[in-house]
């Protein structure tokens, strides 16, 4: 039977990406696609493409409600933090047409602040951090949490693409950050944190679970970053360079955390770590119910598509797979902007590219 599905942020990055996988995993099925830009949902490979109000408002559950039974609809797939949200406050609508973890996970994950602080108080490994109540707080913050002459990361407790986030080396340099998303943004002082800075590697882990057991995970580095450039803090959640590597101890971590956050998790989990300066993992958010934007590479490599053994888990067809970790090592996501992914093995890399770069002559490419 042909699977119908819906993706919601059709047209995005990580709706395209999704969909990628989706398609890669099963050429069959049909995908439908909701955006509430009409631009932006334009530029999605959906087979079909639909206009929704915003997300996380009543008129946008009635509209993938309406979308729903229009398209037969299978299951509702969420590309993005804030779908995932409102999806799941609403799931009560779609009658078990979603894969997602718990409402109250859900939740937990989306505020920064609260999984740090739950995550610490269960003795798994979090950045120390403090949320700002108040302009006049900092000073305190600093002496709290600086270590030497380390500067403290900044960020918003809510939302994706490291909104807000920036590293500051004094007080005064948090006051004026936060001023001025506060006078210019209109983001109030208390949602921001401060924590300690963790400059070591930037590791994921993307797992897939059903009733409490770890069905599927995968471990990728982030070596590079989307509009780098232009951001304070020259890092982003966004990667334009990713790796596959194998790290076992950071995927039994991660499933550690989710075990104990959820002993009946299921749903796909997005873990976020870094290391700090002895190179201890840390874990500084969870995507809690939506693939990362760089699914792709954990996708289309090695034996298993994680996207089709989700939808196989969602829609209660057999798995034969339990708690299996599988990486295939030496693979590169490249991404840019305005360019289709590309995923290369790392002899691939500088195939057909030529160095320039000395003056000795080189050889000529044949034809």
């Amino acid at each position: 039977m042909t699977k119908r599905l819906l993706v919601t942020s059709a047209g995005s990055g990580p709706g395209n990406n999704l969909i990628r996988s989706l398609r890669a995993g099963d050429p069959a099925c049909v995908i439908v696609g909701s955006h509430d830009d009409q631009f932006v949902i334009r530029n999605s490979s959906a087979d079909r493409r639909y206009l929704v109000p915003s997300p996380g408002t009543p008129a946008w559950t009635r509209a993938l409600r309406r979308i729903v039974s229009a398209e037969r609809i299978d299951l509702v797939i969420p590309a993005t933090d804030d779908d995932t949200l409102a999806l799941s406050r609403a799931r009560g609508s779609f009658a078990g047409r979603v894969f997602l973890p718990r409402a109250s996970l859900v939740e937990l994950c989306s505020d920064k602040y609260r999984l740090t602080q739950r995550l610490r108080a269960k003795g798994l490994p979090a950045p120390a951090t403090c949320r700002v109540g108040r302009l006049g707080d900092l000073g305190r913050i600093f002496r709290r949490l600086r270590r030497g002459r380390a500067p403290l990361w900044c960020r918003i407790r809510r939302g994706a693409g490291s909104r807000g986030a920036v590293p500051v080396a004094s007080p005064a340099q948090a006051r004026s950050w936060i001023s001025y998303w506060r006078d210019m943004r209109g983001v109030p002082v208390s949602a921001f944190t401060l924590s300690e800075y963790l400059p070591g590697r930037d590791l994921g882990c993307q797992s897939v679970w059903k009733d409490g057991r770890p069905i599927l995970a995968k471990t990728y580095e982030r070596l590079s970053y989307l509009t780098s450039g232009s951001q304070p803090s020259e890092i982003t959640s966004v990667p334009a360079l990713t790796k596959t590597v194998r790290e076992p101890e950071i995927a039994a971590l991660c499933a550690r955390v989710i075990r104990t956050l959820d002993p009946r998790a299921s749903g796909v989990f997005g873990v976020d770590l870094r290391q700090d300066a002895d190179g201890v993992a840390r874990v500084t958010e969870i995507n809690a119910g939506r693939f990362s934007s760089t699914t792709n590479l954990l996708d289309l490599t090695g034996k298993h598509n994680m996207t089709a053994v989700y939808l196989a888990l969602a829609l209660g067809q057999p798995v034969e797979l339990r708690d299996e970790y599988e990486v295939a090592e030496f693979h590169y996501l490249l991404r840019d902007i305005d360019a289709v992914p590309q995923i290369l093995r790392e002899e691939e890399f500088f195939d057909g590219v030529y160095d320039a770069r000395h003056a000795t002559r080189q050889k000529e490419p044949t034809c």
